[in-house]
C-alpha cells in the first residue's frame, strides 16, 4: 500500500467520523482532500469511498441523515439532500 493510498483511507475514516460527530462541513472537507490525493497520484478511491461520498456536493453521506437509499429493478438509487443522484447495481 503506498502513502497515497494510506492517507486517502486515513481521510475517509475521518470524514465518516466528522459526519457521524454532525460536522458536515469538516467531512466535506476530508472527501475534498481525498479526491485531489488520489487525483495527483493516479489512484482510483476504493469502493466504499466512492458510494458514500456525492460526486456533487462532496458530501459524506449517511443514510437516514443526509441521504435516501431506495431499491429498484436491479439497482440502488442513492439520493443526497443537493438532490443529486447515483445508481449502483445489485444482484438479487
Amino acid at each position: 500500500m503506498t502513502v497515497a493510498a494510506e492517507r486517502i483511507d486515513r481521510l475517509h475514516g475521518l470524514a465518516r467520523a466528522a459526519a457521524a460527530d454532525g460536522d458536515q462541513e469538516r467531512a466535506r472537507y476530508y472527501v475534498r482532500l481525498a479526491r485531489r490525493v488520489a487525483e495527483r497520484n493516479r489512484l482510483t478511491l476504493p469502493r466504499e469511498f466512492r458510494r458514500f461520498t456525492c460526486d456533487a456536493c462532496d458530501a459524506y453521506l449517511r443514510p437516514g441523515k443526509n441521504a435516501r437509499v431506495r431499491t429498484r429493478d436491479g439497482h440502488v438509487v442513492i439520493t443526497c439532500d443537493c438532490g443529486a443522484q447515483a445508481r449502483y447495481p445489485y444482484e438479487e
